[in-house]
């Protein structure tokens, strides 16, 4: 009785003519798609768990766009702040007007970010759900590629980010709704709201669209002026910071190699051009199941074996055409580096997609086979196999261990965050601590650098905190306090941040982004090796304005008034 249950509930197919308004077609849709809804949303309570576990707590990426977008609330925060004016020149504007209304709405942005991914996976189990029916026009295939694709979303943290890319698969998955039915009024706003949250997206739209409309040239122009109307703000505001960095230069930067800020290039050849995080051409998918759709061509050749692939339409033709121009597009990223970002943001989603739709189908047909042989053979190993296969599809994520995957940083300094509240808003902190990337969102006070904020990729911007570094570390690791003075008076710094290790070696060298920044990275560590105490750290005590836990928060104009000189 269960294994035909079984069968019915992942192989029954719909009539592919038949309405939303009929009884039939609901019966068959309405339990998988509901149980499609209830899985997003299951797991997307899972993160909101991890994201309200603390009072300060932020997904590490959205760390980048959230602090600067809290001018929605107060308008006085991070003026003239180069960190942020640069965020907020690369945020896309329809990602950066959304938070802009919630909080005219009374939503905090770090209130949003966290509770955004739940709504957007909803969208995505949507039209992921509907995608597949109109591809394969089995519910609980659909069932099947929902799922995956929701666990492969919370193995990873693209959708958790609540980022400019957490909007790449509800738009993309969309757009090939849409295209499939040829909804044109409905694509060309889909091509504005890709223009608006993520530009990169517009690259692979557009390529499809040549693929499929490479006859109709007018509609084809039109689209594509559209998109370079939709992409024309977010060109012009990013070039305030240009030039960007070429590819020579990109090749003698220290900070996109290993250990770098930001690694792209790899001397390990196959690791650069397979699983390198932003080069590599194979996406990181989980969970296993998803790999199954490797094997959809294989049974689709098997029609005598495997009969219910027959009712694959000849729409599934979209799944070859995104491979094709993802790949096209992930080429032209290596040879156009940095002009088109990564290349890898031009695979990772479209083939998680991709991989979810063909190993639903695959998983589907595979069933329908192992319940035919059964009812013919009625050997035990096909119904055991059948339900290894469904226990496996939906608890694997229980037991992997890291899931869901929401990369969220906590932190305890809640003492310190609101010390700084309580001073100017303008207050600027140097630090070479990893708590400088939590000051602007939890503090909502300025820093001189941080390592997640600097991002080698626009000379303009990073150019000048390359050099603030560079003073930064000389100043803190100097054997006397000139250097510290002039760093106070150049930056206006109003507070200076140390640790309690900051004055050891072991401490520097254990922050790999900051070896780029030569020579005074090897001058700081041969200094601390030969036990010599630098002027900073004899200050600890006497320009204290805050001690707690770990930290110490130095006041600057102490530095400046005190007479130490070596």
């Amino acid at each position: 009785m269960l294994l035909m249950y079984l069968h019915k509930f992942f192989t029954a197919p719909i009539n592919p003519a038949s309405t939303s308004g009929d009884k039939c077609h609901w019966r068959l849709i309405l339990l998988p798609l509901t149980l499609s809804l209830g899985f997003s949303l299951f797991y997307g309570i899972l993160g909101l768990q991890r994201a309200f576990k603390t009072e300060y707590v932020a997904q590490d990426d959205a760390r980048e766009y959230v602090f600067w977008m809290q001018q929605f609330v107060d308008p006085e925060l991070f003026h003239n702040d180069l960190i942020a004016d640069y965020f907020q020149s690369i945020t896309p504007l329809g990602y950066a007007t959304l938070y802009k209304l919630m909080a005219n709405l009374g939503i905090n942005p770090l209130l949003l970010s966290k509770i955004l991914p739940i709504f957007l996976g909803l969208i995505v189990t949507m039209y992921c759900f509907y995608l597949s029916l109109k591809i394969f026009p089995v519910p609980g295939a659909a069932f099947i590629t929902t799922l995956l694709l929701n666990q492969s979303l919370w193995f990873q943290s693209d959708l958790v980010s609540a980022t400019p890319r957490s909007f790449v698969y509800p738009l993309l998955l969309a757009f090939f709704y849409y295209l499939i039915r040829s909804s044109w009024l409905i694509i060309c706003l889909i091509i504005m709201l890709s223009g608006l949250f993520y530009p990169p997206l517009l690259f692979i739209c557009l390529g499809i669209l040549f693929i499929r409309l490479r006859h109709n040239y007018f509609l084809l122009v039109a689209i594509a002026v559209l998109a370079f109307l939709v992409m024309l703000p977010y060109i012009l505001a990013s070039s305030e910071f240009s030039p960007v960095v070429t590819a020579t230069q990109a090749w003698m930067m220290p900070e996109l190699w290993t250990e770098g800020r930001h690694p792209f290039f790899d001397y390990n050849s196959a690791k650069f051009w397979l699983i390198g995080q932003h080069s590599g051409i194979l996406p990181p998918l989980m969970p296993p199941l998803i790999w199954m759709g490797l094997f959809f061509p294989m049974v689709q050749r098997k029609l005598d074996k495997f009969p219910l692939v027959r009712i694959v339409n000849t729409e599934v033709k979209i799944l070859l055409q995104i491979i094709i121009v993802s790949l096209i597009l992930f080429f032209a990223a290596h040879a156009f580096l940095l002009k088109l970002f990564f290349p890898t943001r031009y695979t990772v989603h479209t083939l998680r997609i991709v991989m979810a739709i063909a190993a639903g189908i695959t998983l589907t047909v595979i069933f329908d086979w192992l319940f035919q042989t059964y009812r013919k053979k009625r050997q035990l190993w096909q119904p055991a196999l059948a339900v290894t296969l469904v226990i496996v599809l939906l608890l694997y994520p229980n037991f992997s261990g890291r899931f869901p995957t929401s990369d969220y940083r906590q932190s305890t300094a809640s003492v310190l965050y609101k010390f700084l509240q309580q001073q100017p808003k303008d207050s600027l902190v140097a630090t070479l601590a990893d708590e400088a990337d939590n000051i602007p969102t939890f503090a909502q006070r300025p820093i001189l650098v941080g390592r997640e904020y600097a991002l080698p990729f626009h000379l303009g911007y990073y150019s000048q905190i390359r050099q603030r570094t560079i003073d930064l570390i000389h100043a803190q690791y100097s054997q006397n306090l000139t250097p510290a003075k002039q760093l106070i008076q150049k930056y206006g710094v109003d507070f200076w941040l140390v640790e309690s290790t900051s004055f050891k070696v072991e401490y520097l060298t254990s922050k790999t982004w900051l070896k780029s920044f030569q020579p005074v990275f090897t001058e700081a560590v041969s200094n601390l090796s030969k036990n010599t105490t630098p002027a900073l750290a004899r200050l600890t005590k006497y320009c204290s304005a805050l001690e707690t836990g770990n930290f110490t928060l130095l006041k600057a104009d102490c530095i400046i008034d005190t007479k130490l000189q070596s």
